[in-house]
């Protein structure tokens, strides 16, 4: 246990910050990051053999990786990193595995993440973000050209319930952030409400 000690702490000491948005998409980006080397075991053990394709899409994790160290220097920048990031990889990902593999699902929660980890005044930059994720669907759905992996229709079909599982749990991951994120604000407000009252 105390050889897992330092790291795990040295991982939450990179992820910590002030602001809770801002830890919020720390931590997202570091879960993103670390599931991302399951992918092709994933795909070995319910897809197929073939997991040449799933190799490129670590071309992405620099980037999830990056994203509290961008935050430290700018919180904005950092918090829009996160969902740049996902889009990037889908993309990357719709490429590599074509359309057919449901992979564009990801884009649903790339949108979520960025509408929840903007404040009201920053709203221009969460609706920014949303509008090329939806827009990457709109513009590229039918433009990617033959992927790099090939696959039966019944290998395809499992890749999309993989995608779609995935996709699911990373929405509810995001959504259970966010409500402690908000039942964090929440206490703080009944604390000062507290102390005015007091």
């Amino acid at each position: 246990m105390s050889l897992l000690a330092n790291p795990i702490e040295t991982v939450r000491a990179y992820a910590r910050n002030p602001d809770p948005r801002v830890a919020a998409a720390n931590v997202i980006a570091l879960v993103v990051a670390s599931n991302q080397p399951f992918y092709p075991l994933y795909l070995f053990w319910l897809v197929s053999d073939d997991i040449t394709a799933a190799w490129f899409t670590f071309l992405s994790t620099p980037f999830f990786l990056a994203v509290p160290a961008v935050s430290r220097w700018n919180d904005t920048a950092g918090r829009a990193l996160l969902p740049l990031a996902g889009i990037g990889n889908t993309v990357l990902s719709a490429w590599l595995f074509g359309t057919a593999s449901a992979v564009e699902i990801f884009l649903i929660p790339c949108g979520v993440i960025s509408l929840l980890l903007f404040r009201p005044r920053e709203r221009l930059v969460a609706l920014a973000i949303t509008a090329i994720a939806f827009g990457v669907f709109l513009l590229l759905h039918d433009v990617y050209g033959p992927p790099l992996a090939h696959y039966d229709a019944t290998e395809y079909a499992a890749l999309s319930r993989l995608n779609l599982i995935s996709a699911s749990t990373l929405t509810a991951f995001v959504a259970l952030i966010f409500s402690g994120v908000l039942a964090e604000a929440e206490r703080s407000s009944n604390a000062a409400g507290d102390k005015k009252t007091g």
